[in-house]
């Protein structure tokens, strides 16, 4: 009897010594880590952010290239579905905030803020209205959404401009080093110049809705030109440089897309050629014929491309005629070809150059339209090994004597606003994703040879996926900003009309 009662009470003291355990504690992994130190998620952000513009795929629908295999969806503007992917690196971004707030360490959480902006941005540029403020909740404790509601496309650019301008502010406060950063290793100063010039791309991209009396667009740009640290130079330009080590180097290192179907375009070498832009000499090969003509690598004439709008079949053979140029070899034989820019300094002066041009900032326009070109080429000086000879200090002088680039000739205000998108658009050639797109979108600038008949999209359709889980949603945004069912890539959304 006594051994049956010591039996139940031992097992009555382990229910109860149990019983006093969080189950979710007892289901803890202890080799798993449950925390982390916010500075390992930041590098895998970067990383993430700066490398991924979306391949060659934009340099198709700007006309930089041409692919003579096979038709191309983006060269002849027949793309259909986008993609969320986005959310999957915001939730990364949410986990270091979230890490950033449980260490109390600021400078972390400033620079989510900058991530989520940007990446906010790209999405509703992308598709118009999409989950911004129920977005990511999936795991929240009070208040779960597991289908988030589409916010309208204004909303989320008054969100996005909103968390720049909190990062710039809790920056401004903070003055150590942020450690894991591979962008400016670990400087607060330089960050908070990255912010404040995306903040101005920001507003900018919404030129025809300065009538918005609550985003304040104008006065906004004005007072943070007037009041904000900006990238005061190539040295600050936000970008990530590569090194010749697995998993490190240029995404297009070794890449076979490079093969005997892509080409350069037509329109864009020629418009290189009207310019007596040498930049077309880092960019791209002679022709065959050229070479084998025995012409200097620094002949315009040796260059050509193919046309954008003939049928893919009827470029390929000029390009086997050998009178068509190709992607120069080293943005793809060379791991270290040069950085990845998400905003540069040459492109801060070019929007500053067009704010002058608006009147929204007291400046000279064609001081920044110079320091920008100046910046460009010091850039490419700097990374476009054996190449830089093309792109020096004098070079870039010479350009700009030319007349075609003079930016005290223009006659007009359009017709400078022309010459500084144009000039935007030259200096994204493998930089800066889909931006040259969008300036396209917002100023007509420049114009995109196509087939007859082609209409140049406005946005992708949403994913599928949204369709098969979130589908209330999804069908509530498409109709109201196109009309019931109206899911379709040539409608243009709030931003540009």
């Amino acid at each position: 009897m006594l051994k049956k009662t010591l039996h139940i009470g031992l097992i009555a003291g382990m229910s109860l010594l149990f019983s006093c355990k969080d189950f979710s504690e007892m289901n803890t992994d202890p080799n798993r880590a449950t925390t982390t130190h916010p500075q390992l998620q930041l590098t895998k952000i970067e990383w993430e952010a700066f490398r991924d513009f979306g391949g060659t795929t934009p340099l198709y629908a700007t006309k930089m290239l041409v692919q003579t295999d096979g038709e191309n969806t983006a060269q002849y503007y027949k793309w259909g579905r986008g993609d969320f992917s986005a959310y999957g690196r915001l939730r990364d971004i949410t986990k270091m905030n979230e890490e950033a707030i449980r260490i109390g360490v600021p400078s972390y959480s400033a620079l989510a803020k900058f991530f989520r902006a940007y990446y906010f941005y790209n999405l509703t540029l992308t598709f118009g209205d999409v989950p911004y403020t129920q977005a990511l909740q999936a795991e929240s404790e009070t208040e779960p959404y597991f289908a988030p509601v589409y916010d309208d496309q204004k909303t989320v650019l008054k969100g996005v401009l909103k968390e720049l301008e909190e990062a710039n502010d809790i920056l401004s406060k903070e003055n150590t080093i942020i450690n894991g950063d591979i962008i400016y290793s670990g400087s607060v100063a330089q960050w908070r110049k990255l912010v404040n010039s995306f903040r101005l791309k920001v507003l900018l991209s919404l030129s025809k809705r300065t009538g918005e009396a609550d985003l304040n667009i104008v006065s906004s740009f004005k007072n943070i030109y007037q009041t904000q640290p900006l990238l005061s130079g190539t040295i600050d330009n936000g970008q990530l440089v590569f090194r010749d080590q697995q998993d490190n180097r240029y995404p297009e290192f070794n890449s076979s897309g490079f093969g005997s179907g892509m080409y350069m375009d037509s329109t864009f070498i020629k418009l290189l050629q009207d310019k007596q832009d040498p930049r077309l000499f880092i960019f791209c090969t002679q022709t065959k014929l050229g070479k084998e003509a025995g012409k200097p690598e620094s002949d315009f004439t040796s260059y050509e491309g193919g046309d954008p709008a003939a049928p893919y079949a009827q470029v390929n053979l000029k390009a086997a005629a050998g009178k068509t140029s190709k992607v120069k070899e080293r943005y793809y034989q060379d791991p270290t070809t040069e950085p990845r820019v998400l905003v540069s300094y040459a492109e801060q002066q070019l929007i500053l150059a067009e704010a002058a041009v608006r009147g929204w900032i007291d400046g000279n326009a064609g001081t920044f339209f110079n320091q920008a070109v100046k910046g460009s080429f010091k850039f490419y000086e700097t990374y476009a090994k054996g190449l830089n000879a093309y792109v020096s200090e004098d070079a870039a002088g010479m350009y700009l004597a030319h007349a075609a680039n003079n930016f005290s000739a223009a006659a007009s205000d359009e017709e400078r606003i022309k010459m500084i998108i144009t000039e935007k658009y030259i200096e994204s050639f493998f930089q800066n994703g889909w931006t040259a797109f969008r300036e396209h979108l917002r100023t007509g600038y420049p114009a995109f040879r196509r087939p007859s008949g082609v209409t140049i999209p406005f946005r992708w359709i949403y994913p599928q996926s949204e369709y098969n889980f979130n589908a209330k949603n999804v069908g509530a945004a498409i109709k109201t900003q196109f009309g019931e069912g109206n899911d379709e890539i040539n409608k243009a959304t709030w931003w540009v009309k």
